[in-house]
Protein backbone atom coordinates (compact mmCIF):
# COMPACT_ATOMS: atom_id res chain seq x y z
CA UNK A 1 0.00 0.00 0.00
CA UNK A 2 1.14 3.49 -0.91
CA UNK A 3 2.10 6.18 1.74
CA UNK A 4 -0.71 8.18 0.33
CA UNK A 5 -3.05 5.19 0.76
CA UNK A 6 -1.81 4.51 4.23
CA UNK A 7 -2.46 8.43 4.91
CA UNK A 8 -6.28 7.88 3.80
CA UNK A 9 -6.54 4.59 5.98
CA UNK A 10 -5.02 6.07 9.19
CA UNK A 11 -7.02 9.92 8.77
CA UNK A 12 -10.77 8.59 7.48
CA UNK A 13 -11.52 7.91 11.30
CA UNK A 14 -9.92 11.04 12.41
CA UNK A 15 -12.27 12.72 9.86
CA UNK A 16 -15.52 11.63 10.36
CA UNK A 17 -18.24 14.38 10.85
CA UNK A 18 -15.67 17.21 10.14
CA UNK A 19 -15.87 19.42 7.22
CA UNK A 20 -13.44 22.37 5.59
CA UNK A 21 -13.63 25.39 7.54
CA UNK A 22 -11.16 26.84 5.01
CA UNK A 23 -8.51 26.28 2.27
CA UNK A 24 -5.53 28.60 1.56
CA UNK A 25 -3.18 27.90 -1.37
CA UNK A 26 -0.15 30.18 -0.69
CA UNK A 27 3.16 30.41 -3.18
CA UNK A 28 5.08 28.74 -0.32
CA UNK A 29 2.83 26.48 1.57
CA UNK A 30 -0.68 25.60 1.98
CA UNK A 31 -3.17 24.93 4.82
CA UNK A 32 -6.15 23.78 5.83
CA UNK A 33 -8.42 24.09 8.35
CA UNK A 34 -11.53 21.74 9.68
CA UNK A 35 -14.48 22.42 11.46
CA UNK A 36 -12.79 21.41 14.62
CA UNK A 37 -10.75 24.62 14.03
CA UNK A 38 -7.55 21.87 13.66
CA UNK A 39 -5.24 23.35 10.85
CA UNK A 40 -2.41 21.54 8.80
CA UNK A 41 -0.11 22.64 6.64
CA UNK A 42 1.73 21.49 3.23
CA UNK A 43 4.14 22.54 1.03
CA UNK A 44 2.56 24.23 -2.61
CA UNK A 45 3.93 22.51 -5.56
CA UNK A 46 4.96 24.80 -8.15
CA UNK A 47 3.69 23.39 -11.09
CA UNK A 48 0.19 24.11 -12.69
CA UNK A 49 -0.87 21.46 -14.79
CA UNK A 50 -3.71 23.01 -16.42
CA UNK A 51 -1.70 25.34 -17.92
CA UNK A 52 -4.10 28.44 -17.44
CA UNK A 53 -4.60 31.00 -15.07
CA UNK A 54 -6.87 28.83 -13.32
CA UNK A 55 -4.38 26.77 -11.23
CA UNK A 56 -7.28 24.25 -9.11
CA UNK A 57 -10.91 24.05 -11.25
CA UNK A 58 -12.62 23.45 -7.98
CA UNK A 59 -11.53 26.70 -6.67
CA UNK A 60 -14.91 28.36 -5.10
CA UNK A 61 -16.42 25.12 -3.83
CA UNK A 62 -13.95 23.48 -1.28
CA UNK A 63 -15.46 25.27 1.72
CA UNK A 64 -17.86 23.35 3.56
CA UNK A 65 -17.05 19.93 1.77
CA UNK A 66 -16.16 16.72 3.92
CA UNK A 67 -12.53 16.74 5.31
CA UNK A 68 -12.19 12.85 3.72
CA UNK A 69 -13.48 14.21 0.46
CA UNK A 70 -10.13 16.31 0.37
CA UNK A 71 -7.86 13.76 2.35
CA UNK A 72 -8.63 11.52 -0.96
CA UNK A 73 -7.21 13.85 -2.73
CA UNK A 74 -3.84 12.43 -1.45
CA UNK A 75 -4.18 10.47 -4.51
CA UNK A 76 -5.34 12.63 -7.17
CA UNK A 77 -3.17 12.88 -10.45
CA UNK A 78 -2.66 16.86 -9.66
CA UNK A 79 -0.15 18.05 -7.32
CA UNK A 80 -2.17 20.95 -5.97
CA UNK A 81 -5.05 18.64 -4.94
CA UNK A 82 -2.10 16.18 -2.92
CA UNK A 83 -1.15 19.46 -1.46
CA UNK A 84 -4.62 19.71 0.04
CA UNK A 85 -4.55 16.59 1.02
CA UNK A 86 -1.58 16.33 3.17
CA UNK A 87 -2.52 19.67 4.95
CA UNK A 88 -6.09 18.07 5.58
CA UNK A 89 -4.05 14.52 6.75
CA UNK A 90 -1.59 17.42 8.97
CA UNK A 91 -5.10 18.86 10.63
CA UNK A 92 -6.68 15.57 11.87
CA UNK A 93 -3.19 14.23 12.99
CA UNK A 94 -2.76 17.32 15.21
CA UNK A 95 -5.03 16.04 17.29
CA UNK A 96 -3.96 12.99 17.93
CA UNK A 97 -2.28 12.10 21.02
CA UNK A 98 1.21 10.55 20.96
CA UNK A 99 4.78 11.14 22.64
CA UNK A 100 7.03 13.92 20.43
CA UNK A 101 10.30 15.17 21.26
CA UNK A 102 11.06 18.99 20.76
CA UNK A 103 14.99 18.45 20.55
CA UNK A 104 16.47 19.58 17.16
CA UNK A 105 15.79 17.10 14.64
CA UNK A 106 19.09 16.83 12.73
CA UNK A 107 20.82 16.70 16.56
CA UNK A 108 18.10 13.26 16.78
CA UNK A 109 19.95 11.46 13.97
CA UNK A 110 23.39 11.45 15.89
CA UNK A 111 25.30 11.95 12.35
CA UNK A 112 28.87 10.78 12.84
CA UNK A 113 31.88 11.92 10.39
CA UNK A 114 32.18 8.19 9.43
CA UNK A 115 28.29 8.67 7.98
CA UNK A 116 27.21 8.56 4.35
CA UNK A 117 24.52 11.40 4.00
CA UNK A 118 22.32 11.69 1.63
CA UNK A 119 19.54 14.79 1.61
CA UNK A 120 16.33 14.53 -0.73
CA UNK A 121 15.71 17.67 -1.37
CA UNK A 122 17.55 21.06 -0.60
CA UNK A 123 17.22 22.12 3.13
CA UNK A 124 19.98 25.13 3.19
CA UNK A 125 18.96 25.97 6.53
CA UNK A 126 20.23 22.41 8.08
CA UNK A 127 23.20 22.22 5.89
CA UNK A 128 25.81 24.26 7.77
CA UNK A 129 24.69 21.93 11.05
CA UNK A 130 25.34 18.38 9.10
CA UNK A 131 28.68 19.46 7.41
CA UNK A 132 29.66 20.45 10.94
CA UNK A 133 29.34 16.50 11.46
CA UNK A 134 32.15 15.82 9.17
CA UNK A 135 30.17 13.42 7.35
CA UNK A 136 30.20 13.21 3.50
CA UNK A 137 27.73 14.59 2.83
CA UNK A 138 25.22 14.14 -1.03
CA UNK A 139 22.19 16.12 -2.23
CA UNK A 140 19.79 14.88 -4.42
CA UNK A 141 17.55 17.83 -6.22
CA UNK A 142 15.13 17.53 -9.03
CA UNK A 143 16.08 21.28 -9.96
CA UNK A 144 19.21 20.52 -10.79
CA UNK A 145 20.05 23.82 -11.87
CA UNK A 146 21.40 24.02 -8.28
CA UNK A 147 25.23 23.67 -7.77
CA UNK A 148 26.80 20.24 -6.88
CA UNK A 149 23.44 17.95 -6.16
CA UNK A 150 22.90 14.98 -7.84
CA UNK A 151 20.08 13.71 -10.44
CA UNK A 152 17.53 11.42 -9.67
CA UNK A 153 19.35 8.51 -11.22
CA UNK A 154 22.20 9.19 -9.41
CA UNK A 155 20.50 9.98 -6.22
CA UNK A 156 19.03 6.30 -6.20
CA UNK A 157 22.03 4.97 -6.21
CA UNK A 158 23.36 6.93 -3.64
CA UNK A 159 20.75 6.72 -1.14
CA UNK A 160 21.12 2.53 -1.76
CA UNK A 161 24.44 3.34 -0.39
CA UNK A 162 23.88 5.98 2.61
CA UNK A 163 24.26 5.50 6.16
CA UNK A 164 21.48 8.20 7.14
CA UNK A 165 19.18 9.78 4.75
CA UNK A 166 17.16 13.10 5.04
CA UNK A 167 14.15 13.58 3.45
CA UNK A 168 11.68 15.66 2.29
CA UNK A 169 7.46 15.33 2.70
CA UNK A 170 6.90 17.28 -0.23
CA UNK A 171 8.08 13.63 -2.03
CA UNK A 172 4.75 12.86 -0.91
CA UNK A 173 2.95 15.76 -3.09
CA UNK A 174 5.00 15.32 -6.18
CA UNK A 175 4.56 11.73 -5.80
CA UNK A 176 8.23 10.55 -5.31
CA UNK A 177 7.91 9.31 -2.09
CA UNK A 178 7.16 5.32 -2.68
CA UNK A 179 10.69 5.52 -5.34
CA UNK A 180 13.09 7.06 -2.85
CA UNK A 181 11.86 5.02 -0.07
CA UNK A 182 12.57 1.90 -1.96
CA UNK A 183 16.17 2.96 -3.29
CA UNK A 184 17.01 2.83 0.38
CA UNK A 185 18.71 -0.48 1.27
CA UNK A 186 21.50 0.23 4.44
CA UNK A 187 20.70 3.02 6.34
CA UNK A 188 20.71 2.83 10.31
CA UNK A 189 18.58 5.99 10.02
CA UNK A 190 16.75 7.82 7.50
CA UNK A 191 14.72 11.33 8.54
CA UNK A 192 11.39 12.37 6.49
CA UNK A 193 11.81 16.18 7.50
CA UNK A 194 9.52 19.13 6.83
CA UNK A 195 6.19 21.22 7.95
CA UNK A 196 4.50 19.04 5.52
CA UNK A 197 5.90 16.15 7.33
CA UNK A 198 3.27 13.87 8.74
CA UNK A 199 4.38 13.32 11.98
CA UNK A 200 2.20 9.54 12.41
CA UNK A 201 4.86 7.25 12.57
CA UNK A 202 2.17 4.30 12.35
CA UNK A 203 2.47 5.21 8.64
CA UNK A 204 5.68 4.67 7.94
CA UNK A 205 6.39 1.36 10.36
CA UNK A 206 7.05 -0.98 7.53
CA UNK A 207 9.45 1.26 5.85
CA UNK A 208 13.27 2.36 6.77
CA UNK A 209 12.36 5.80 7.77
CA UNK A 210 13.04 5.83 11.47
CA UNK A 211 12.30 10.01 12.19
CA UNK A 212 9.76 12.00 11.52
CA UNK A 213 9.94 16.15 11.88
CA UNK A 214 7.41 18.07 11.02
CA UNK A 215 5.54 20.88 12.34
CA UNK A 216 2.25 21.95 14.25
CA UNK A 217 0.16 25.22 13.75
CA UNK A 218 0.13 26.99 17.12
CA UNK A 219 -1.23 30.30 15.95
CA UNK A 220 -3.65 29.72 13.39
CA UNK A 221 -4.90 33.27 12.72
CA UNK A 222 -0.99 34.97 12.05
CA UNK A 223 -0.18 32.07 10.15
CA UNK A 224 -2.94 32.23 7.55
CA UNK A 225 -2.00 35.97 7.16
CA UNK A 226 1.59 35.73 6.14
CA UNK A 227 1.11 31.83 4.42
CA UNK A 228 -1.25 33.85 2.16
CA UNK A 229 0.98 36.90 1.56
CA UNK A 230 3.81 34.15 0.48
CA UNK A 231 5.75 33.59 3.31
CA UNK A 232 7.92 30.63 4.16
CA UNK A 233 9.41 28.14 6.53
CA UNK A 234 11.04 31.05 7.80
CA UNK A 235 8.35 33.59 8.79
CA UNK A 236 6.16 30.70 9.62
CA UNK A 237 8.22 29.24 11.81
CA UNK A 238 7.29 31.39 15.41
CA UNK A 239 3.50 30.11 14.63
CA UNK A 240 4.62 26.98 14.64
CA UNK A 241 5.54 24.18 17.11
CA UNK A 242 8.80 22.02 15.45
CA UNK A 243 8.23 18.34 17.12
CA UNK A 244 9.78 14.95 15.74
CA UNK A 245 8.62 11.40 16.22
CA UNK A 246 10.33 8.11 16.40
CA UNK A 247 9.00 5.55 14.02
Amino acid sequence: MSIAAELIRFGTPLANGLTVKEIRLGLGYSCAELSDNSMGIAWTPDKNPQGTCTHFKTAGTIQGSDALTCLEWLESDNHLARAIGLAVFNALNSKVDRSLSDEEAISLLGIKPEDHVVMVGYFAPVLKRIRETGCSLDIVELNTFKPNVLNAQQGKEALARCDVAIITATTIINNTCEEVLASLKKNRAALMLGPSTPVCPEIFKDTRISQLSGAFVTEPKPLKVILSEGGGTKLLKKHLRFASAVV
